[in-house]
């Protein structure tokens, strides 16, 4: 197990961030990479080989991938997508660059490494590819639609990839979180700030006693919110079973929606979903 490695996107905080400090734990040669140098400088002083790599920016891609392939000898045994980010709001007041911009990251961009990963997987003769999705890409809820798309979209090349890796010694996992502790609110302000003028919405009071007060005061954990620890839990067993699970899902509300969306007419969904 010390020799296997693994490189984790969106690896500053949250879900990447303790994943590289689980992983390591348990003997792995992490590679946690960070979009920004700051955040990569101080990984590197906590220890951790840390290339920068930002999904937006495909230069960062081949040479973030180049540094940890020069350190393993050409080899790597699992990719973790982790990284990802929110930009909140109403589909109707979601202009189409904002859209752009989110599928450029979330979905273009760990396309794009996840293609440049696997002739190194597959010369090698195995590997493990982790793309981290979310109850939200599979259960929608209103304010998310941007974020939603972009995890619909990846868990159907997800899936779809699975399916073309059968017999190549390559897995491809999707793990699936619910409300997990995390910076991904915060992280959302300046996109919200950015792309939505909610002000001038013809919704303007929803978003000033919802949204606003959800982004802009703190009200404590969500509801069965959990650590980042239990992600890496799972984790940790699609990187090391022999045969891992096609998906993982972490928390109450992923299994609860899960359950209700196999058994539950679309009508009744769209009810549960519009309270959430």
């Amino acid at each position: 197990m010390s020799n296997r490695s693994v490189l984790i996107t969106g690896s500053s905080s949250g879900i990447g961030y303790d994943a590289a400090h689980g992983l390591r734990d348990a003997g792995w040669r992490v590679f946690a990479s960070c979009r920004q140098q700051a955040d990569c400088d101080r990984l590197i002083a906590e220890g951790f080989e840390s290339p920068l790599i930002d999904y937006s920016n495909a230069d960062t891609l081949t040479s973030g991938l180049a540094e940890v392939l020069e350190a393993t000898g050409g080899t790597l045994d699992a990719l973790y997508n982790n990284g990802a980010y929110a930009c909140p709001g109403l589909v109707e007041d979601l202009p189409v660059g904002a859209l752009r911009d989110i599928f450029e990251t979330n979905f273009f961009g760990l396309h794009d490494l996840t293609r440049r990963v696997i002739p190194v997987m597959r010369a090698q003769g195995h590997g493990r590819i982790l793309n981290c999705s979310s109850v939200l890409g599979f259960a929608v809820l209103p304010y998310r639609g941007a974020y939603n798309s972009t995890k619909f979209a990846m868990e159907g090349l997800t899936d779809t990839l699975r399916i073309e890796m059968r017999g190549t010694g390559i897995h491809v996992v999707l793990i699936e979180p619910g409300p997990i502790t995390s910076d991904i609110r915060k992280n959302a302000i300046p996109h919200f700030e950015k792309w939505i003028d909610w002000e001038n919405s013809a919704r303007a009071k929803e978003y000033r006693r919802g949204l606003s007060k959800r982004l802009y005061e703190d009200n404590g954990p969500d509801t069965f919110e959990l650590p980042a620890s239990a992600v890496t839990k799972k984790i940790l067993h699609a990187l090391t079973s022999k045969q891992p699970k096609p998906r993982y899902y972490v928390t109450f509300p992923t299994y609860l929606m899960g359950t209700l969306k196999r058994i539950l007419p679309t009508r009744a969904m769209d009810w549960i979903q519009s309270k959430a």
